[in-house]
């Protein structure tokens, strides 16, 4: 057996993690109609577009969904899960939930010899999405964190002033009121 070595090297990373709501219950042609206009949509986000130009993005699918790592700015990942919730909000039949959150990741290859990513950061992007409903984006207390130091205009675009903090510090960004 052939050990692969590699360096652990930890970055840190805007993360936004996507899932189709209900997606386990649906018939298998409508899991895949569903997650094709999911793929579509992420692809014509401009801040997708403008980070995978720049080499600054590493996408994970997770089957019922995705994983977007961003690597320039904490803005990034916020304002393309509202261009997602906007374009996603034509189409009634695809109910998204989100979560955000910046952590240390490291790049880490699978068992298919294909590149992923491990670590706290995503780990943490992907438990605020599951504190959400569909039409929910979650923005981790870390993650507020950081856009307030950045000085972000996002905040004025979706995140509410007045939205709730549960005990682990998600904050609603855009969406249905979020209550914890």
């Amino acid at each position: 057996m052939t050990e692969v070595q590699k360096e652990i090297e930890l970055e840190i990373a805007y993360v936004l993690f996507i899932d189709i709501v209900g997606y386990s219950k649906l018939v298998t042609s409508e899991q895949r109609r569903l997650l094709e206009l999911l793929n579509q949509i992420v692809r014509e986000s401009e801040h997708f577009r403008l980070a995978e130009a720049k080499h600054r993005l590493l996408t994970v699918p997770t089957g019922d969904g995705m994983a977007l790592v961003f690597y320039n700015t904490p803005e990034a990942p916020v304002e393309c899960a509202l261009e997602i919730s906007s374009a996603a909000s034509e189409h009634s039949e695809l109910q998204l939930r989100m979560g955000i959150h910046s952590g240390p990741v490291s790049g880490v290859v699978d068992v298919s010899g294909r590149s992923n990513i491990a670590g706290v950061g995503i780990n943490i992007a992907q438990r605020v999405m599951d504190c959400g409903d569909a039409g929910h984006i979650l923005v981790s207390k870390h993650m507020a964190e950081d856009l307030e130091q950045y000085g972000t205009s996002a905040r004025s675009r979706g995140m509410r002033g007045k939205a709730r903090r549960a005990r682990f510090g998600r904050q609603s960004l855009h969406g249905r009121p979020w209550e914890p």
